[in-house]
C-alpha cells in the first residue's frame, strides 16, 4: 500500500530553517555586541594605563628637569672656580716675575757709574730715575736696558746736570714700555 503524506513538511522544514536562520543571525550580533563591548573595555583600560604612565612620566621629567637645573648651576658654579683657579695659577707663576725682573735690572747697572734713585711702575710703563757720571754713562745705560728683554723702547724724559757733594753729576729720566706679560 502506498502511504502519502499530506502534512506540510516542506513548509515545516523552511519555518524550522528560518527560525534557525534567525537563531544563528541573532547570536552572531550578540557575539558581535559582546566583541564590541570587550574591545571597548580593552581601550578604555589601555587609554587608562597610558594616561597612568604618561603621569608618572611627567613626574619623573619634573624631578629630571630639577636635576639638570641643579646641574646647569653645578656646570656654572665647576666654570666660575676654574676661572678663579686660572687667575690663582697665573698670579702664582707670576708672583715672582716681578722680583725676579728688578734683580735682573739691578744686574744691568753699572755700578760704579750709575746709581739708580727711583723706579715706579704703572701698567705698562716704567719710568727709571738716576743719577749718573756723565751723559755717555746715561747713554750706554739707556742702550743696555734696550736691550732687556721684558723693555719694548725706551725713551729719554730729561737729562740735567746737577751737583752733589761737590761733584757734578747727570740726573735723568728714563721712561719705559713694558712687553705684555711683564
Amino acid at each position: 500500500m502506498i502511504k502519502i503524506n499530506l502534512l506540510p513538511y516542506r513548509e515545516k522544514e523552511k519555518k524550522e530553517n528560518l527560525s534557525r536562520q534567525i537563531t544563528i543571525i541573532v547570536g552572531v550580533f550578540i557575539l558581535f555586541l559582546l566583541c564590541l563591548v570587550w574591545l571597548q573595555i580593552y581601550m578604555v583600560s589601555q587609554v587608562r594605563d597610558l594616561e597612568a604612565k604618561m603621569t608618572e612620566s611627567q613626574q619623573t621629567l619634573k624631578v629630571l628637569n630639577e636635576k639638570v637645573g641643579d646641574l646647569e648651576k653645578f656646570k656654572l658654579k665647576k666654570a666660575e672656580l676654574q676661572l678663579k683657579l686660572a687667575v690663582i695659577a697665573k698670579l702664582e707663576e707670576n708672583r715672582l716675575l716681578p722680583v725676579k725682573t728688578l734683580d735682573d735690572l739691578a744686574m744691568l747697572v753699572p755700578q760704579k757709574d750709575i746709581w739708580l734713585v727711583k723706579l715706579a711702575q704703572s701698567k705698562d710703563s716704567l719710568t727709571i730715575e738716576g743719577i749718573g757720571r756723565d751723559n755717555i754713562a746715561a747713554a750706554n745705560f739707556m742702550k743696555t736696558i734696550e736691550n732687556f728683554p721684558p723693555i719694548q723702547s725706551v725713551d729719554l724724559v730729561s737729562s740735567k746736570k746737577t751737583d752733589i757733594a761737590g761733584v757734578t753729576l747727570q740726573r735723568f729720566i728714563f721712561s719705559c714700555k713694558m712687553k705684555k706679560g711683564f
